[in-house]
């Protein structure tokens, strides 16, 4: 059986480039992915869901090279 692949808070800060704070804002949106579990301490989701979500809600992250305006 694969298992899944999962984010935590700290997990979707690094993707989204963001604050904890600005996880718990994130993952409140309507539309976000339902977390698999809440655990005490951390809720998780799963991975492949949260990247979906992503490729039509949040703007790419800026690479090396890019310039603002």
């Amino acid at each position: 059986m694969k298992r899944p692949r999962l984010y935590g808070p700290g997990e979707l800060a690094g993707l989204f480039n963001v604050s904890r704070q600005r996880v718990l804002q994130i993952t409140r949106r309507p539309g976000f992915p339902e977390p698999m579990a809440r655990l005490i301490g951390t809720t998780i989701w799963d991975a492949d869901e949260v990247d979906e979500w992503a490729k039509h809600n949040r703007p790419p992250r800026p690479t090396e090279g890019d310039e603002d305006g």
